[in-house]
């Protein structure tokens, strides 16, 4: 080793806000970036929740950046973050003000914020968004929570009811409604019967759960047709009461399938080692789609992910951990900046800086 690097003094923990409107899809992108920030480097993170008074979320983003003080989130006031991420609409006024509130706060903006780039330090949108810029770092679909460490301690945490389920294992995560698929009755049949002949194929086992979106006549349906797999043993389907396997699902599985309506959980299931297929539901909206489509063409460009044909499928696959590749390029322009603002210099233009 460098005797100059092994006498490097230990970096600060920073201060980290992740926010946003506190939808789950939304925030967890947030924390997903936070947290590998946090791995990188020791961070505190606090999660902050936007909200607009009186209606005024609703405004056209123009309005809403002149009226920063209409959004409240609790304790959003100084002393501010070294680093504040967020996504969302609601939150992205208060990211543009947060640049001119404290300059030495570095501003990500997650997803695409349908402003100039140049407003924000860092912009973490899609690559299938098309968005480019100097201080644009486009990542395949949306940064995951899911680690190898997460994977692992759910498999150990939930090891004792896996243990009796025959492999293949075949973890099935199911979303539902939203403006762009539906998941009526009469799919979500189909769809368990087929997942229920794959797994009868390959002498495997089920392991499903479904999201907060799914109905509950779907929820219904799959669980009616996959009832006799879980009296033989050959089925797990998390019923939503007491701790939550997901993790433990998709770290014990040996085949994903993915429904085609959530960007956070087709990027959950590619961080696993294990070869993802994406279910289809029925469209409702081809242009609400349109995202879903591009994503999964990424995802299958990348090798990560394959369409579901009735069979499981096995290929070399790589885990995608997009956030941490995220956090990396975080923390280089955050030293940057910090850098620039300690010389003097405008970290926006590279130009000194006026003094008074």
């Amino acid at each position: 080793m460098d005797l100059s690097e092994a006498v490097q003094p230990a970096r600060r923990p920073l201060s980290i806000w992740a926010v946003s409107d506190g939808r789950a899809g939304i925030e967890a992108q947030t924390l997903a970036l936070a947290e590998a920030v946090a791995r990188a480097q020791p961070a505190g993170i606090v999660v902050k929740r936007v909200a607009w008074r009186a209606g005024l979320g609703r405004l056209p983003t123009a309005l809403m950046m002149a009226l920063p003080r209409a959004a409240t989130a609790a304790d959003l006031a100084a002393p501010w973050p070294d680093i504040w991420i967020a996504a969302g609409r609601a939150a992205l006024p208060l990211s543009v003000h947060m640049r001119r509130w404290s300059p030495g706060t570095f501003v990500v903006q997650a997803q695409d914020p349908r402003w100039p780039p140049a407003a924000f330090d860092l912009v973490i949108p899609p690559v299938h968004d098309g968005l480019s810029g100097p201080n644009v770092f486009p990542i395949i679909g949306a940064p995951s929570r899911m680690t190898a460490e997460r994977l692992a301690e759910g498999r150990a945490r939930f090891a004792a009811p896996l243990a009796p389920l025959p492999r293949p294992h075949i973890a099935v995560a199911v979303g539902g409604a939203s403006a762009a698929y539906d998941l009526p009755r009469d799919q979500a049949a189909i769809l368990a019967l087929a997942v229920l002949q794959t797994a009868q194929a390959t002498g495997g086992s089920i392991l499903l759960t479904f999201s907060r979106r799914t109905p509950q006549a779907a929820k219904a349906a799959m669980t009616e047709a996959l009832a006799g797999a879980v009296l033989e043993g050959r089925a797990w389907i998390w019923d939503g009461e007491g701790e939550n396997p997901y993790a433990a699902f998709l770290g014990s599985a040996d085949h994903v399938l993915v429904t085609e309506d959530s960007v956070n959980m087709a990027l959950d299931a590619a961080a696993t080692n294990a070869p993802v297929q994406i279910l289809p539901l029925r469209p409702r909206s081809d242009r609400a789609a349109a995202k879903f489509r591009a994503l999964h063409a990424d995802l299958q460009a990348s090798g990560r992910v394959r369409p579901f044909g009735g069979g499981l499928e096995r290929w070399p696959v790589e885990p995608i951990l997009e956030a941490d590749r995220a956090a990396a390029e975080i923390l280089r322009r955050f030293d940057a900046k910090a850098g620039d603002l300690k010389v003097g210099l405008d970290p926006a233009t590279g130009s000194r800086q006026r003094t008074s």
